[in-house]
């Protein structure tokens, strides 16, 4: 089939017309034929079966019947009317009823004349089917019939505009018509052969109007393996390219400064895990390749002094490096933390941030320049384009979801060769998302925590308990030690929330009263100086208990802080705790994180309770919370477009995933460049995809 009658515009399908082609750009975003074949439905109905209405069970479950209505009355009722009609079959007799649409109902539908109803049945004095999806049983029979009846994603606005289930499967069948359904196949005979597929066109058939079960869940893999398969192939496609095309400066020496920091100056024993992943980035910043790495590990898990060590190396072969953190507080800590641990060493280390004078910038910009800054330290202002380096080497960014890909984008371009780039992330991204995600950069992994650092201690507790949680405070606050105390703050109800927070300090503020006490608080309404200075009064210990909103989850380095207590936890996502509980732990004191809750919980709230109180495993916690909340939503928007899936599932797919991921590596180890013969049609289908950036739009 001609490829191009794909990417015509979806107006000239028989029966859209400009105003329903309007609605399915601006709804669903289907532009062309080929968007309308990969819009896959989003589950199917068993139509295998007729019911008889003496069969029907109590369950709400959607029957199929054939029978004739006998008569049509109206009811009166509290509010307005509803339209009734009794439906028989030669067993018994079902009510069909409607609330709206009345006057078109009455004139359209036939007496004494067999239809095939479909729909939800109820039971009160007899069972009765609201709504009713009818048809003549003599359409019905002349229809492109399918066993299972596909049910397509829709939005209220196509409901309201009478672009309903049926019509939507109307417009697929006009267009298997019009395509005559025969595609070119996109994957090798190899690959067909070896796994058994069915046929591209037999599959995109099979996923809209499904002959059998069976044939729906091969259609189903087909085309999830697919979409995996070409996503895989144009990571590692990237990563291929980047290794080979993209040189990097060698970093042949380990020098002074790194020996001299390990052997003297390094505050605690490293871990294996540390040792082994700083193996793993001298490998990379040893080769001619330009690095690209994403470091990910816990809260605490020492990601910071890997960081260093590999910038005393870019030092050491006459490089600079900067590390690029999302907020003032962050980088400002990373500065105050790495200025600490490199005093007797001979390192200029210098932070540049938003805030920062002419004056300050002015020295920066020349230190940087002449080469006699070895370290910066910032905010997104490291980006700006005053900001020139002699020789950048290496790049580190913090919390990388925060930034977009631009963002790295530019770091590339402060030198000739771009600079090593490491990632770091205490975000733990299961396993599974991130071969998808990230699969153009290398992963690296710290999975234990340093010694000497005790596992927090987390509890559930009801708001019914809260006399006892505050008798717990004193007794901490009474051993010296610091207390946080988070409210959860969402858009939608901001003054609500900021209520909470408000009537939460008063309460707190009466119960531990000054000049005895002193309490911080910290939320979006203040100024940023006023945070600021509220943060530094915790920090320095002036005050014991700081109440905040959510502000606080990134980064905040407060050793004798002890205790996190979480109002109204079951608002939180699984991640978001995780974080918020990092903030606790990190001196050589035992901590403890208490999640506070109303007794009113959905079944997915107790998951993430218990998880949390379950494991202190970041991975693990990851996991669930991918179960729970799918992929879209953890990495963020920046993310988003590469998990724009439009059959496959990275979570529950991740079988598939993993062999499309082995067949993509498998083929381009043995054909980079995708020039043998039998994987000419693999390199077609990929210069197609490249070609019409609409059919997935994918990775950045």
């Amino acid at each position: 089939m001609n490829p191009n009658i794909l990417q015509t515009p979806i107006d000239y399908l028989k029966g859209v017309g400009p105003s329903r082609a309007t609605l399915l750009r601006s709804e669903l975003g289907i532009h062309t034929y080929q968007d309308l074949i990969n819009f896959f439905p989003n589950r199917y109905l068993d139509k295998t079966q007729y019911y008889k209405i003496n069969q029907l069970q109590r369950n709400s479950a959607e029957v199929q019947i054939i029978g004739k209505i006998i008569n049509i009355k109206t009811v009166e009722q509290k509010k307005g009317k509803r339209l009734v009609a009794k439906f028989v079959d030669d067993t018994g007799s079902i009510e069909l009823v409607w609330f709206r649409g009345h006057k078109w109902i009455r004139e359209n539908l036939k007496i004494n004349t067999p239809y095939v109803i479909f729909g939800k049945t109820k039971y009160y004095n007899g069972f009765s089917m609201p709504h009713p999806d009818m048809e003549l049983l003599t359409e019905h029979q002349q229809n492109l019939r399918t066993v299972m009846q596909p049910i397509y994603p829709s939005t209220e606005k196509l409901s309201n505009k009478g672009i309903t289930n049926r019509v939507m499967s109307k417009m697929m069948q006009q267009l298997f018509v019009e395509t005559k359904v025969r595609f070119y196949d996109t994957l090798s005979q190899e690959i067909l052969e070896d796994l058994k597929l069915i046929s591209k066109s037999e599959a995109v058939f099979n996923i809209h109007f499904p002959k059998s079960q069976e044939l729906l869940s091969k259609a189903q893999y087909r085309l999830k393996f697919e979409e995996l398969f070409y996503i895989q192939l144009q990571l590692i496609t990237k990563k291929l390219i980047r290794k080979q095309k993209i040189k990097g400066f060698p970093f042949t020496e380990v020098g002074a400064h790194f020996n001299n920091f390990y052997k003297d100056h390094l505050p605690f024993d490293l871990t294996n895990a540390q040792k082994r992943v700083i193996k793993e980035i001298r490998n990379d910043i040893g080769s001619s390749a330009q690095m690209n790495r994403l470091l990910q590990g816990d809260v605490g898990s020492g990601k910071t002094i890997v960081g260093l060590m590999t910038m005393l190396l870019a030092i050491d072969n006459g490089f600079q490096a900067c590390l690029m953190a999302p907020t003032a507080i962050l980088a400002n800590q990373h500065y105050q933390g790495i200025a600490a641990l490199t005093k007797d060493l001979d390192i200029n280390v210098k932070l540049l941030m938003g805030s920062s004078t002419a004056k300050e910038r002015r020295k920066i910009h020349e230190e940087l320049e002449e080469g006699s800054l070895h370290i910066l330290i910032g905010t997104h202002a490291v980006l700006e384009d005053k900001v020139q380096f002699k020789n950048l080497g290496l790049a580190i960014i913090d919390e990388q979801h925060r930034f977009g890909v631009a963002q790295r984008a530019k770091l590339w371009h402060k030198n000739t060769y771009p600079p090593h780039i490491l990632v770091m992330t205490a975000t733990p991204i299961p396993r599974t998302l991130a071969m998808s995600l990230y699969g153009d950069l290398d992963i690296s992994v710290i999975d234990e925590l340093p010694p000497g650092r005790k596992a927090i201690k987390t509890v559930h507790r009801y708001d019914s308990n809260r006399l006892k949680v505050f008798k717990f405070i004193s007794e901490e606050i009474q051993k010296g030690r610091q207390i946080y105390i988070v409210y959860p703050l969402i858009q939608e109800s901001e003054a609500m929330d900021y209520k909470d927070l408000m009537d939460g300090y008063e309460s707190i503020t009466r119960s531990f009263p000054p000049p005895e006490y002193q309490i911080s608080i910290v939320h979006g309404k203040m100024k940023p100086a006023d945070k600021d200075y509220e943060m530094e009064r915790f920090v320095k210990g002036e005050t014991q208990i700081m109440v905040a909103t959510t502000v606080i989850e990134v980064g905040v380095n407060v050793p004798n802080a002890s205790v996190m207590i979480i109002e109204s936890a079951e608002r939180f996502g699984l991640s978001q705790l995780h974080q918020l509980r990092g903030r606790v732990g990190r001196g050589a004191e035992q901590s403890f994180c208490i999640l506070m809750t109303s007794f009113k919980l959905s079944a997915d709230s107790k998951t993430r309770l218990e998880t949390m109180v379950r494991t202190n495993d970041g991975f693990d916690i990851a996991e669930v919370d991918l179960k729970l909340r799918g992929p879209g939503d953890i990495m963020g928007t920046q993310q988003s477009g590469v998990l724009n899936l439009k059959i496959a599932d990275i979570v529950r797919d991740n079988d598939i995933l993993k062999t499309a991921r082995y067949y993509a590596m498998k083929i381009l180890n043995e054909d980079p460049s995708l020039s043998l013969e039998k994987n000419k049609i693999l390199l077609y289908t990929y210069q197609q995809l490249a070609k019409h950036k609409n059919i997935w739009n994918y990775i950045s």
